[in-house]
């Protein structure tokens, strides 16, 4: 099976965390997310520990929560010691009703509002991660309104390729995220900061994509990224409290995916963070990173019911489902790949090609298409 938390039972059905995914869904209904505590705490503990193991003290992940966001996440990666990262007013809501330590949370985004950075920091907000020279004036002004000098770090652009979609391509020097190195931009920013009142800047941030199972384009983001921190220090001196390297390393979605060793990633990264910041003459800085699918992703499955199978003579066959892009939108947005399932069917032959559709009023409702699977019924 795709994942180690995947079954099948004496029935032919699908089991899922040791659970008849047939039976959950008659007992509560589809569309049906379903979690993998187990897993999710099991995720946490493998970055947690190595990061403790090899960046210096205080170094943690940061749960990024755009990859699942509900109150009880919040608890368990709290319970598991990690902070998080949020990049919406309803993520940090859902965290501060989650009783979640705003100390350990970062707030992302390119483009916050007024009233969202006012919320952030009324709600004790530890960090910002200011993507920009206009919203570096926005924090510095709101901060010295509310009486507060707000601890930042500087979402940056390294200009790197990281070998992935172009969707979730983020750390490219046209990116519309984060302030580029090249252009000199971003050391322009930092200049303007370090005459702020209300800020104080702690250090810098990275996240070049999403879905990245090569390792290399983290070494390079890494020693990118020091090499930044080690101009400013030389020229401005500056010292870099914290470096955020991001996410990004990717999962498996079918079988024959790359399956990534993150804990043997992170002893990479690590070494070259040592490295680096040795040969440069500066501390080495406390080392954040913001795993999200890494955590969540083999620990959920989404269970649909079929409504209707349409063979279309000479073209091809659609089976839809009651859900769609409204709860799973990344194969309309990206064509993203996903391993698709008849889980009361596991035993029965896959004779039957097909696309599997939503319910939504849109053409592009579409969940994977070109996937076998048994002949099905309403």
């Amino acid at each position: 099976m795709l994942y180690e938390n995947l079954s099948v039972n004496e029935k032919g059905r699908l089991c899922f965390a040791g659970y008849d995914t047939a039976e959950l869904a008659g007992e509560f209904g589809t569309p049906l997310l379903l979690m993998d505590e187990l897993r999710i705490r099991e995720r946490c503990r493998l970055y947690v520990g190595a990061m403790a193991e090899n960046f210096p003290a205080g170094s943690m992940p940061l749960f990024a929560s755009k990859s699942l966001s509900c109150k009880r996440i919040y608890e368990i990666v709290r319970e598991e010691g990690m902070g998080i990262d949020v990049v919406s007013a309803g993520e940090l809501y859902t965290a501060v009703s989650a009783g979640f330590p705003m100390e350990k949370a970062y707030y992302h985004g390119n483009s916050k509002t007024d009233e969202n950075i006012r919320f952030a920091m009324e709600s004790g907000m530890g960090c910002f991660v200011c993507d920009n020279a206009d919203e570096l004036d926005a924090v510095d002004r709101i901060a010295g309104e509310l009486g507060k000098k707000q601890r930042l770090i500087f979402r940056l652009s390294p200009g790197i390729d990281p070998h992935t979609h172009a969707k979730i391509s983020t750390g490219q020097v046209d990116s519309k995220f984060g302030c580029a190195i090249e252009t000199g931009q971003a050391e322009e920013l930092l200049v303007y900061a370090l005459t702020k009142k209300n800020v104080e800047v702690e250090g810098f941030h990275c996240h070049i994509g999403s879905q990245i199972c090569e390792l290399s384009p983290f070494l390079e983001a890494a020693e990118q990224m020091l090499a930044f921190a080690g101009a400013m220090h030389e020229k401005h001196g500056f010292v870099t409290k914290k470096l955020n390297l991001g996410g990004g390393m990717g999962v498996p979605y079918k079988e024959g995916d790359v399956k990534v060793d993150y804990a043997k990633n992170i002893a990479a990264i690590a070494a070259v963070v040592k490295e680096k910041s040795a040969a440069l003459g500066i501390p080495t800085p406390v080392i954040l990173m913001e795993p999200g699918r890494s955590i969540v992703a083999d620990s959920g499955m989404t269970l649909y019911t079929v409504q209707s199978i349409k063979r279309i003579t000479g073209y091809k066959n659609y089976v839809a489902v009651n859900g769609g892009m409204t709860d799973n939108p990344r194969y309309t947005l990206y064509q993203a790949d996903y391993t698709v399932l008849a889980a009361d069917r596991m035993n029965d032959a896959s004779t039957f090609t097909c696309t599997v559709a939503g319910c939504c009023c849109e053409s592009g409702d579409l969940l994977q298409e070109n996937v076998t699977l048994p002949e099905m019924r309403r």
